[in-house]
């Protein structure tokens, strides 16, 4: 017979998601926390949107809250989850002539790990 420890985070008594370790149980309760108070943060905002969007955004900047605090405070994005550049979003139509001669002198392109 084997045994198998589970950490289940359950939240206004619906289970929400099953885990094998509590450190990972307890960073996503944290993280469901988080999400919680941007909600109440966000639903005080005269931003015009429906429950459904307001929880996709809050579990959104409280997944992506690193990121957010850095740019809260003056940083610059390096990239977004989706993988493009922040500078790539932004300006893409609208590089000088200089930039994109530099560009297409680049031998080899940059290449970033994630």
């Amino acid at each position: 017979m084997a045994v198998i420890v589970q950490y289940i985070v359950v939240r206004n008594g619906e289970q929400k998601m099953t885990f094998t370790s509590k450190k990972e149980a307890d960073a996503y309760d944290k993280l469901l926390d988080i999400s919680d108070q941007m909600y109440t943060f966000l639903q005080s905002s005269k931003l015009e949107m429906n429950a459904g969007q307001l929880e996709e955004l809050s579990f959104y900047l409280a997944k992506n809250r690193e990121a957010a605090v850095g740019l809260l405070r003056g940083g610059k994005a390096k990239n977004d989850p989706a993988g493009v550049p922040a500078g790539k979003r932004a300006s893409a139509g609208r590089k000088t002539a200089k930039a994109k001669k530099a560009v297409a002198s680049d031998p080899v392109p940059a290449v970033s790990g994630a």
